[in-house]
């Protein structure tokens, strides 16, 4: 066979089954271990699938910009946004990162609920800095114009200095074995000082986001302690629950 049928066949199998491993490759292909690794790589390279011990994985689908995102799966936000919100009640001080997820639950914020928010988003400063009875603080640092977010150093030292009730985390990618990653190193920096400065943190994630990851990790997926997504019952989230993680 040639190489680029066996790219092919690679990628094709990618699609049906979220991933792929080295040595059903090798059966598959019939060709060396060695041979597929070198295969997987070119695509890694590529950016047509993340490599992960033993085999691949898809890259999450979604575009990187806030706007293009916001229009993406908006029945299935506003879902995991009313059940996120089982989570809230007043006095509570919490941290909330940029993801259209977690836009979808400030949005849903009663007018009585009485909390400290901190974020690094400029979309949610503008949705709660009207909100008769929320404190906003913003993380400062420098803004990212396409997530639309605050990230860098002081942006860092700033979380740092927080210990939080809650950590909402909008997700890119989500994986039992690659944990939580993200396609902005920066981004994914912030993410993964917002986890250490919260006492319980809750990843927001439609279903697409699930099995798939991205260069740059946030965290161990034993980081979590709760995954809110549209569809609880998928099959594919078993390893999460198997993690001791609580699915909603």
């Amino acid at each position: 066979m040639l190489k680029e049928e066996r790219l092919d066949y690679i990628l094709k199998k990618l699609q049906a089954d979220q991933k792929v491993l080295q040595a059903e490759l090798s059966t598959d292909l019939q060709v060396s271990e060695d041979t597929v690794r070198r295969d997987l790589e070119v695509l890694a390279q590529n950016g047509q699938l993340i490599k992960v011990r033993g085999g691949a994985i898809p890259h999450s689908p979604n575009p990187l910009a806030f706007k293009e995102r916001s229009a993406l799966h908006e029945a299935d936000k506003q879902h995991i946004a009313r059940k996120a919100l089982s989570f809230l009640h007043d006095g509570q001080t919490i941290i909330i990162d940029g993801g259209t997820s977690t836009l979808a639950l400030v949005k849903l914020f009663p007018l009585n609920l009485r909390l400290t928010v901190i974020t690094n988003s400029v979309p949610i400063v503008a949705q709660l800095v009207e909100h008769p009875t929320i404190e906003v603080i913003f993380t400062g640092g420098r803004i990212g114009k396409i997530s639309q977010t605050a990230c860098g150093m002081e942006t860092i030292r700033m979380l740092q200095k927080v210990r939080a009730d809650l950590n909402f985390m909008g997700i890119c990618s989500l994986h039992p074995d690659a944990g939580v990653t993200g396609l902005d190193l920066e981004e994914a920096e912030v993410k993964s000082v917002m986890v250490e400065s919260a006492n319980k943190n809750i990843a927001l994630a439609t279903s697409d986001k699930m099995g798939t990851a991205e260069p740059f990790k946030v965290c161990d997926i034993t980081e979590l302690d709760t995954i809110v997504t549209d569809n609880p019952d998928l099959p594919s989230l078993k390893p999460y629950l198997n993690l001791g993680i609580q699915v909603i």
